[in-house]
C-alpha cells in the first residue's frame, strides 16, 4: 500500500485510515491540503444543497450590511449610487473578497454610462405635492396651467392642442415614461408631470438623455391620490395652475461589473446567477439591493468549500438603478457562443424587504401570462418546491424582465429568481401567508434614504440566501430536471424599457417602475 494512496494516523491509540488520492489524480482547482500533512491533496466534496445552506448565518448577512452601510456614510450623499464613492468602494470590496477566496476567476469588467442627478418639487396653490424626479429630465423651473393628456398619453393624438405652452398631466401607463415625455415636447407642452395608476408613489427613469418621439421637457411624477384630485379638478371645470421646480445633473461615469467563475464545474455549462451593486441617489440601498448583493457573496465564500459539475458565475452589477445599465452592457458584449453556454441566469434583487412576501419569478406564465425561455418554468418549480419544503408560502411574480434578468431574456436565456416586494401595499391574503402589516407598503423605504441597515428582515433575508443556495446547489449538480436548451439569440433586438408592461396584480421589482409607465 503506497503513502500517496493511504495514510494510517495513530490518535489516542487507535489506528485511522485516512483515503487520499495521489495529488497527480487531482487538481488544484477541485482539491485542498489535508491540514496537518503538507502535499497531499484530497478533493473538495461535490456540492449539497443541505450543507451549503446550513454554512449560511444570520451573521453572515448582517456583517455584510454593516459594511455597505459604512460605505454609503462615507459618501457623499450618503448613497452608493453608480460611480460614487460608495459604489466604488463595494466593487473593490466584492473584487477583493473573491479574489482572496482563491476557488474562481475574478475581474472586473468597465463600461461608460452617463449619469444623471434629478430633484422635482411641484407646488399647486402653494402646497407641496410630494413630487418625485426622473433621472434624466432636464431641469426647469415652469409655472403652468395644467391641461389633462387623453388616454395614457402614449399617442400624439391623445395631446390636445391646448397643452402647447401648457404642463401636460399624464396618466401612468402602457408605454415608458420617455415617451410619455418626449410626444409632450413634440405637442409643444412646456413640463410634464406623471400620475401613478396605482396606489403609492412613483419615481423612475426616462432611460436616457433622448427619445425619437420628441424633445424631452422638465417632468415630474405624483402619487395617484394627488394625480387624481387634479384630474377631478380639471373635469370639475377648473383652472389649475402648478409651479415646477426640476435640477437635473448628468455626467459620463465609467464604473464596472464584477464577475467570478468557479474554477470547477464544465465551464460550456453554466449557471449564472446576479445581482446588482449600486443603490438610487436617495439612499443607501442596503435592502435595495445590498440585500441580493450580500447573499451571493455569502454563498460564494462558503460554496469554495466544495467542487460543482457545472460551472458557477457570479456577476454583480452596476447601474441597474439608471436602467439595468450593467447587465445589458455585458450580455450585449457576449458572443452567441458565450451566450449558449449559459444554462439559467438567476436575478436576485431585494430579498430582505421589512413587510415581505416570498415572491417567486412567474416564468412558467400560469400567473402572468408571460413564459420565459425553455427552462425557466423548471426554475419557478425549483424555488416554490424548496419553498414548500421548508414550509413556507410563496407568490408568483410578475416576469417582466424589469430587472437585471431582462437583458438575458431578451438573449433568450432561461431565467428564475425571487423577490420580497417594494413600494405595492401588502394585501390582507399576502398578511394571512406571511404575516407582517396589511395595507402596509411591503418596502415602505424603497428607493428612499430609509433603506439603510434598520430596513432590513433579517428572517426573509436568510430564508432566502439559503433558498439561492439551493438553486446553485442543485445547478451545480447537474441540469437534469431542465428541458433542452433553447439557442440564444445572436443579438437583441430590443432595450429592456421597450418590454411588455406589467400585468395587473403584479408584483413590482426594483427597476420595474423606472422606465416603463
Amino acid at each position: 500500500m503506497r503513502l500517496s494512496t493511504f495514510l494510517t494516523a495513530v490518535v489516542a491509540g487507535t489506528a485511522v485510515s485516512v483515503a487520499l488520492p495521489q495529488s497527480s489524480d487531482v487538481s488544484s482547482d477541485s482539491s485542498r491540503l489535508l491540514p496537518g500533512f503538507p502535499g497531499f491533496n484530497f478533493p473538495k466534496p461535490l456540492v449539497s444543497s443541505i450543507v451549503l445552506r446550513n454554512l449560511i448565518t444570520r451573521r453572515d448577512l448582517s456583517s455584510k450590511a454593516q459594511t455597505l452601510q459604512r460605505f454609503a456614510d462615507a459618501s457623499p450623499g450618503r448613497n452608493r449610487v453608480f460611480g460614487s464613492p460608495g459604489h466604488n468602494a463595494t466593487v473593490n470590496w466584492l473584487y477583493d473578497e473573491l479574489v482572496k477566496l482563491d476557488a474562481y476567476d475574478v475581474y472586473l469588467q468597465p463600461f461608460t454610462e452617463t449619469y444623471a442627478e434629478n430633484s422635482a418639487k411641484v407646488t399647486v396653490d402653494a402646497v407641496d405635492q410630494g413630487a418625485g424626479p426622473f433621472t434624466y429630465a432636464p431641469g426647469g423651473q415652469v409655472t403652468e396651467q395644467l391641461v389633462q393628456v387623453a388616454n395614457v398619453g402614449c399617442a400624439a393624438s391623445d395631446f390636445p392642442a391646448a397643452v402647447s405652452g401648457k404642463i401636460a398631466l399624464i396618466s401612468r401607463g402602457t408605454c415608458p415614461f420617455a415617451s410619455k415625455v418626449g410626444l409632450a415636447g413634440a405637442a409643444g407642452a412646456r413640463a410634464a408631470l406623471i400620475y401613478n395608476n396605482a396606489d403609492g408613489a412613483l419615481s423612475g427613469t426616462l432611460g436616457g438623455t433622448s427619445t425619437p418621439e420628441g424633445p424631452y421637457v422638465p417632468v415630474a411624477s405624483l402619487d395617484k391620490a394627488r394625480g387624481d384630485a387634479l384630474v377631478a379638478r380639471l373635469a370639475a371645470g377648473e383652472t389649475v395652475t402648478a409651479a415646477l421646480d426640476i435640477v437635473g445633473i448628468t455626467e459620463d461615469r465609467e464604473t464596472y461589473n464584477v464577475i467570478a467563475q468557479t474554477r470547477t464545474g464544465d465551464p460550456n455549462e453554466v449557471y449564472f446567477v446576479g445581482s446588482h451593486t449600486d443603490s438610487v441617489i436617495a439612499g443607501p440601498g442596503i435592502n435595495d439591493n445590498g440585500s441580493g448583493t450580500i447573499s451571493l457573496l455569502t454563498i460564494a465564500q462558503k460554496l469554495k468549500n466544495f467542487r460543482t459539475n457545472k460551472a458557477i458565475r457570479f456577476g454583480f452589477w452596476s447601474a441597474e438603478e439608471f436602467g439595468l445599465l450593467g447587465a445589458e452592457h455585458y450580455v450585449r458584449t457576449l458572443s452567441t457562443e458565450e451566450r449558449n453556454k449559459i444554462r439559467v441566469y438567476g436575478n436576485f434583487d431585494m430579498v430582505a424587504s421589512p413587510n415581505y412576501v416570498y415572491g417567486v419569478y412567474d416564468g412558467s406564465g400560469r400567473a402572468f401570462n408571460i413564459t420565459g425561455p425553455a427552462g425557466s418554468t423548471e426554475g419557478q418549480d425549483l424555488l416554490q418546491n424548496y419553498f414548500r419544503s421548508q414550509r413556507l408560502n410563496t407568490v408568483p411574480s410578475g416576469f417582466d424582465g424589469r430587472s437585471d434578468y431582462g437583458p438575458f431574456l431578451e438573449a433568450n436565456i432561461a431565467c428564475l429568481g425571487l423577490f420580497t416586494g417594494a413600494e405595492e401595499l401588502k394585501t390582507e391574503e399576502e398578511a394571512r401567508l406571511f404575516g407582517g402589516q396589511a395595507g402596509v407598503a411591503l418596502d415602505a423605504n424603497y428607493h428612499k434614504a430609509g433603506d439603510d441597515i434598520n430596513n432590513l428582515n433579517y428572517d426573509a433575508f436568510l430564508a432566502n440566501a439559503k433558498a439561492i443556495a439551493h438553486t446553485i446547489a442543485t445547478y451545480g449538480r447537474g441540469f437534469q430536471s431542465l428541458p433542452p436548451k433553447e439557442q440564444a439569440v445572436p443579438q437583441p433586438q430590443l432595450r429592456v424599457a421597450n418590454a411588455q408592461h406589467a400585468h395587473k396584480g403584479s408584483i413590482k421589482r426594483c427597476g420595474e417602475t423606472l422606465l416603463e409607465a
